[in-house]
């Protein structure tokens, strides 16, 4: 448990600091005078200066800022104030963040291509070198044979490489116990279970939804191009999903329902660690794609609330007033803190 909290802060480290670095190097090469750069929410554990910046460790890991000197709209006719830059400099400064998670996920994911990522064996990797084939179980229905014998998500099936195979085995003892050989991690687990005669529709005998997985590498020159392919395909369902939990708030009044906060995400990294270094190497990709699609909207505290607010000031041709733009972030910052904490409380009822 404590390795799972030490790697999940280490994860949400490096994330934050890839974000904030985007923000301190635009900033910098505009000309802009950085004043703090913050791994962490205060209060301060430790700081040390260096040059015009002040580079602080804080308390509560789940967060950073860079603070920028004129950030607020003070010292216009300073040239070192970010309020002395023109709108198209803010934004990148502020979009930067942002750019820098998706370059991120990137990386990660040629490296994971490189070497090899888990993925569905569907016939479409003719250009790729395949390893390590598994039926892998992805899902497990809600009071099922499955679940009651405890089989768990990601659980792999020994010595059975077609779901074909799988499936005939279980038609052929409905109604009696069968035993199925699991690969969790490094250990291997034998469950005994019973196939229902007359399961739900849609949930199978067992309970249990299987992909045929496998390790899917590509030469170092096509890498790339499918690290930025999985990328925006995983920023698009990021949007998709997000649209659908949106949808559903409308509907139900529940916005917490699909959504992780960090005892959750510390959680599922935990699980995610325990299926091998390359699963983690993708789930950090994963989200830091999420990191950036939620900071881009357009939401007041988050970047896309600030890009919101100098697209109101492109349009107008002068700012908006310092007093209510403030009021409006402080306001989101704390709508977001609200929901964090309901969140938080949701993953508690789940996980624990």
């Amino acid at each position: 448990m404590i390795f799972t909290i030490l790697l999940f802060i280490t994860i949400l480290g490096i994330l934050i600091l890839v974000h904030e670095s985007g923000h301190f190097f635009a900033a910098k090469k505009s000309g802009a005078k950085v004043e703090e750069f913050g791994i962490g929410f205060p209060p301060r554990v430790f700081s040390i200066k260096r040059g015009e910046t002040v580079y602080s460790l804080n308390l509560f890991p789940i967060g950073g800022f860079v603070k920028i000197f004129g950030e607020d709209g003070e010292s216009k006719s300073d040239p070192g104030s970010f309020a002395s830059k023109s709108v198209k400099t803010r934004a990148l400064i502020i979009f930067a963040g942002v750019f820098m998670n998706l370059i991120l996920a990137i990386v990660l994911l040629s490296f994971g291509h490189f070497v090899g990522l888990p993925q569905v064996i569907d016939g479409q990797n003719a250009a790729a070198s395949v390893k390590n084939i598994k039926v892998r179980i992805v899902d497990v229905a809600t009071n099922s044979p499955a679940e009651e014998a405890g089989v768990a998500i990601g659980d792999v099936i020994v010595g059975i490489q077609n779901i074909e195979d799988i499936q005939n085995f279980i038609d052929q003892n409905l109604g009696n116990q069968i035993t199925l050989t699991l690969m969790r991690g490094n250990e291997t687990l034998s469950k005994k279970i019973t196939p229902r005669l007359n399961p739900p529709e849609g949930e199978g005998a067992i309970g249990i939804a299987m992909l045929k997985t496998g390790q899917v590498s590509y030469p170092f020159y096509i890498a790339p191009l499918k690290g930025i392919e999985s990328t925006f395909v995983i920023a698009w369902g990021t949007i998709t999903s997000f649209g659908q939990i949106l949808s559903q708030w409308v509907r139900t009044g529940d916005l917490s329902e699909g959504l992780a906060g960090p005892i959750g995400i510390a959680v599922i990294t935990g699980q995610v660690q325990k299926m091998g270094f390359i699963f983690l190497i993708q789930f950090m990709a994963l989200i830091s794609v999420n990191l950036a699609i939620i900071n881009i909207l357009p939401f007041p505290a988050l970047d896309g609330g600030r890009l919101a607010f100098l697209g109101i000031e492109k349009i107008k041709g002068s700012p908006v007033n310092q007093k209510y733009e403030k009021i409006t972030h402080t306001i989101g910052f704390a709508l977001l803190i609200l929901l964090m904490i309901l969140i938080t409380f949701k993953d508690i009822e789940k996980f624990f």
